[in-house]
């Protein structure tokens, strides 16, 4: 006969072989929470154990951490390459078609009046050789030749004078350069840079190369080193002369308030313009390059998750030999009365803590590293004692970092799912352990 006790508050009766029942008391109770953490402590003989989940630990921290920081370079670098390019070239280009653009002003001037445009620049531009006074070997570069108040307003330039100055740039008959371009020949400002183009004067025996001497007013860093190294500006009436193009231009660029606008703005630009024309604009003369770009980051980001796609390995590797460990506190706690869904959430929450304690000090890291890439730059070039990012081979001059959150955000819901998932297997086998055959075989 089962004796019955009297509980304390009087409400029922409750059998006496039943008072001491271990019981969990609604989902992730104290007593999980208490075992789960316990199980992360591994003691000495399952150092082993420990080790596997320290492992799956840097593995999460470190994947999470690489996504981040790899995401944010790709991009900054396409953000920079992105403004640097079209802070340098128009976003739409106008060029004539069946006959010479010598109605540049008129035709600027129409073009300006369309909403959303900024700025509309005339241009003349052509190859040429140039040298410095030096000895220097020459090299060959872009000339353009614009209006100074068009130059001035495009800030890529303007705003980035590093010797001289462009103030009186259309009487000066000077000429402005790219850093590196007066690096690579010796030039400063108020130095003499000689220009020659194959295109020169036509005599009876045969076209002649013009050659013409141009004072450095100006010195200009962009910061991407394609256009710091090749590219120079005349004024316009002086290139018109120097490249035998009197009162035409070879082009206009456009400069709109939005450069994402530029289908839009395609018909209203083109009815402006009132002559045979051909328009291109940035997303066509650049496709091919930020198509590459956003190939590589996508590539990118799918190889790296592999690294979180190991670490979750382990984390379920790591599980499986702990339950395998404690089959013997799995069969005495199920017969003390603890359920099957109980003992599943004590693996879960075991596992689910690696991953979870890994995403955050890796998202941690990232953020850290991206806020200071640039000192970590410098801090490895001191160590190696040189330049380990070299502008002339990676466009830019430093490495550019922006974190997207919307991107971050998946980065850690990514981590955590697959964290999460890593522990149902291992979970699911220690809930369906048999507590008879668990303790027969100890």
């Amino acid at each position: 006969m089962t004796m019955l006790h009297e509980p304390a508050s009087g409400a029922g009766l409750v059998p006496a072989d039943e008072r001491h029942v271990v019981r969990a008391p609604g989902p992730f109770s104290a007593f999980e929470w208490l075992l789960a953490g316990r199980y992360l402590r591994a003691r000495r003989k399952e150092a082993f154990i420990s080790v596997i989940a320290g492992f799956s630990f840097i593995g999460i921290m470190l994947g999470v951490a690489t996504l981040i920081i790899v995401m944010a370079v790709m991009n900054g670098f396409r953000a920079e390459l992105l403004n640097r390019i079209l802070g340098m070239n128009g976003h739409m280009i106008v060029q004539p078609v069946d006959y010479d653009l010598k109605d540049y002003e008129a035709v600027a001037k129409r073009i300006s009046g369309v909403d959303g445009v900024r700025l509309a620049v005339p241009l003349v531009e052509g190859q040429a050789l140039v040298s410095g006074q030096r000895g220097t070997a020459g090299t060959g570069a872009l000339i353009r030749g614009v209006r100074e108040a068009d130059l001035q307003q495009i800030k890529g330039i303007s705003g980035n004078i590093k010797e001289g100055t462009l103030e009186g740039f259309d009487s000066s008959e000077g000429i402005a350069v790219g850093i590196r371009l007066a690096q690579n020949l010796g030039l400063h400002a108020g130095d003499m840079m000689t220009v020659i183009s194959p295109e020169g004067d036509v005599t009876p025996f045969g076209t002649t190369p013009r050659v013409k001497a141009y004072p450095v007013t100006a010195i200009f860093e962009i910061g991407m080193s394609e256009y710091d190294s090749s590219i120079a500006y005349l004024p316009l009436a002086e290139a018109q002369l120097f490249f035998n193009s009197e009162d035409k231009v070879t082009a206009i660029e456009i400069y709109v308030d939005n450069p994402d606008d530029v289908g839009s703005m395609r018909e209203a630009v083109s009815q402006a313009i009132e002559r045979p024309h051909f328009l291109v604009d940035w997303r066509q003369r650049n496709q091919s390059f930020f198509t590459a770009l956003q190939v590589e980051r996508n590539v990118m980001f799918m190889i790296l998750t592999l690294i979180i796609l190991v670490a979750a390995l382990n984390i379920i590797s790591g599980l499986t030999m702990l339950v395998k460990d404690k089959g013997r506190d799995i069969a005495i706690l199920r017969t003390m009365g603890a359920t099957r869904w109980s003992i599943m959430r004590v693996f879960m929450m075991t596992g689910s803590a690696i991953g979870i304690s890994g995403t955050i000090v890796g998202v941690i890291l990232g953020v850290v590293v991206c806020r200071n890439i640039k000192a970590i730059q410098n801090f490895v070039d001191w160590i190696v004692g040189g330049h380990v990012w070299d502008p002339t081979v990676r466009f830019l001059s430093d490495i550019p970092a922006r974190m997207d959150m919307g991107e971050t955000v998946a980065i850690v819901a990514m981590a955590l799912v697959l964290s999460f998932l890593a522990t149902i297997f291992p979970a699911w086998r220690a809930a369906r352990l048999d507590p008879v055959e668990a303790l027969r075989y100890e």
